[in-house]
């Protein structure tokens, strides 16, 4: 079966072809029009995906040899994400498959971003546990089989990631700001400062980073008049520690209350190197598996892969399908 996945969720415009659960190709345009204003303006996202799209696309299927006939499926995403950006890459999707008269389906970004790890390792089996990290979502997954999830936790305030990019905007680092903060914090002491751990110490599986962003904008208050002992390197390090301190922390007693051998990594933080270390040290005598770096940031490759083993299993779309920036991912 060939697929071609179609990803608009945010300010990255991408497309990729899966072909029998291979892929065989992957565009992925990122949007730098958004640096100056330090986080995504949604018209000009949804304005660029617009004008890229198209090219996207056919960059796609040039380097897979193929052409718009040869398709079987068409995957897009449904949502989460901005509603905007989400109905660029949809109406492109629908217009493509009544063209063509292709199936179409609609895809969770976030079931996506877990189901990466899957081209990352074939031989990944169920069960597993999930720590899904990005800029919009911080959470805990015990997969059973497809489609059959339990969310263990989630953050009960900020994401991770957007912990990140606040962070970063307060030190004034630059947008996006995970890699911002990571390149600073490696000329840091991540001992430095001692920044809170939210729940860290709560037998509950959740999360919460708003406490944290307020201590680093309290010390950032007062920074001007202190000595510069501590430099802005430091502070980088140590914020970024206490983050990494938490969802590590948290996915260890995920994986120890549930007894499960297997671990994977989802999302945009998922990129991080101190994170990969940090799991890899507390977890050395189970299986981790950390996807490529360009698939931890939003793609089109897990879409289409995605997308590709739910038409295999009889699922569809009907066209009439609408936009969803909150969608969930369904539990039992």
């Amino acid at each position: 079966m060939i697929v071609l996945g179609i990803e608009t969720s945010c300010d990255e415009t991408a497309a990729s072809i899966c072909v029998d659960g291979k892929i065989v190709s992957s565009i992925i345009s990122s949007q730098e029009i958004h640096a100056e204003f330090g986080g995504v303006v949604p018209e000009l996202a949804s304005r660029e995906h617009e004008y890229l799209l198209n090219t996207i696309v056919n960059k796609s299927l040039k380097k897979a040899s193929l052409n718009y006939h040869n398709l079987d499926g068409i995957a897009v995403t449904q949502g989460p994400g901005l509603s905007g950006t989400l109905l660029t890459g949809i109406c492109f999707a629908k217009g493509l498959s009544q063209g063509l008269s292709t199936p179409i389906i609609a895809v969770n970004h976030l079931e996506a971003h877990i189901f990466a790890n899957f081209l990352a390792d074939p031989e990944l089996e169920f069960p597993f546990i999930c720590l899904l990290v990005s800029g919009g979502h911080t959470q805990l997954w015990y997969l059973e089989d497809i489609d059959e999830y339990t969310l263990l936790g989630e953050t009960l305030d900020d994401a991770a990631g957007e912990a990140f990019d606040k962070g970063a905007r307060i030190l004034k680092l630059g947008y996006p700001g995970g890699p911002s903060i990571e390149k600073s914090a490696e000329n840091g002491d991540p001992n430095a400062i001692k920044f809170p751990r939210g729940l860290i110490k709560s037998d509950s599986l959740d999360f919460s980073f708003s406490g944290l962003k307020t201590s680093l904008l309290y010390y950032m208050d007062d920074y001007s008049n202190k000595k510069k002992e501590v430099t802005i390197n430091d502070i980088a390090a140590s914020y970024q520690e206490a983050i990494i301190d938490v969802l590590s922390n948290k996915l260890l007693r995920a994986i120890t209350d549930y007894n499960i051998n297997t671990c994977v990594i989802a999302g945009g933080v998922a990129a991080n190197k101190k994170l990969r270390t940090k799991i890899h040290a507390l977890l050395p005598y189970k299986k981790v598996i950390f996807p490529e770096l360009d698939l931890c940031t939003d793609n089109a490759a897990m879409i289409a892969y995605l997308g590709e083993l739910k038409l295999k299993n009889g699922e569809h779309s009907e066209i009439d399908f609408g936009v969803l920036p909150n969608l969930k991912m369904k539990t039992f």
